[in-house]
């Protein structure tokens, strides 16, 4: 609903859109394409848009993110990542997990994108060290967009909506301190109970340590959109230059 809806979190990602520097191709990380052995990335000139979701308003429905693909990235990632891991996929194509976060920031569609998938064989260590093999795309203009929540847990945000948990403001301080300070020992200690609930299946939570590994030595970091709704947070953080993070 963030999409389509005037809150202050897709007021934040339109602002980033309008203040970053315009890359030349986008990597999207996301939650919403889970495959198992391999890391799949989107093939093809122009991946079809996927509505991976049901019960919301039909204007959902009917967004479509013609953004163009990029063959060459996927080929650079496959070499970065290494061939024999990699499956380039063109029967999947831009998930809300992708086209979600991007279409406030780039609504003209007219950046190559290439989709990345979770290859959830891997452990969060494991993906952790994938993602330090993507760093080299920084320097190549490429900008990485790891699209997932902190916080996730929809069984207990149905009876949550509405309120601030103590154990998820509790869990989301813990991982914004640690991005801050570029603790990853810290981020891949998920093993008490305010990890447990926050992280839950651990789809959301893994794209965030692809922007983590992907981070420069000299990146310092900013967090914004940082709110909790239930078992749900928002909260987004920016690698790089902090100055072009929204306010």
């Amino acid at each position: 609903m963030t999409t389509i809806s005037d809150v202050p979190e897709r007021r934040a990602w339109q602002e980033l859109g309008r203040r970053l520097p315009r890359p030349e191709a986008m990597l999207a990380i996301t939650a919403h394409w889970e495959t198992g052995g391999a890391t799949h990335l989107t093939a093809g000139d122009a991946p079809r848009t996927i509505h991976d979701f049901r019960g919301f308003p039909q204007e959902l429905f009917d967004i479509r993110y013609p953004a163009p693909g990029s063959p060459g990235l996927v080929e650079r990632v496959a070499a970065l990542l290494g061939h024999d891991r990699v499956i380039r996929d063109d029967g999947w194509g831009f998930d809300h997990g992708a086209w979600g976060v991007v279409q406030p920031m780039y609504p003209q569609a007219d950046i190559p994108m290439v989709a990345m998938s979770l290859d959830r064989q891997l452990s969060p260590a494991q993906h952790l060290t994938l993602a330090e093999r993507l760093a080299p795309l920084r320097d190549e203009g490429v900008l990485i967009v790891a699209s997932g929540n902190v916080v996730h847990n929809l069984a207990l945000w149905r009876q949550s909506q509405g309120t601030v948990p103590v154990w998820a403001t509790a869990f989301q301080n813990r991982i914004n301190a640690a991005l801050l300070a570029d603790d990853r020992a810290a981020l891949l200690d998920l093993a008490d109970e305010d990890a447990r609930r926050a992280v839950n299946s651990g789809e959301h939570y893994l794209p965030l340590l692809y922007a983590v590994g992907a981070r420069l030595p000299d990146d310092d970091a900013a967090i914004f959109n940082d709110t909790v709704d239930g078992a749900l947070s928002m909260t987004s953080v920016l690698f790089g230059d902090a100055a072009y993070a929204p306010a």
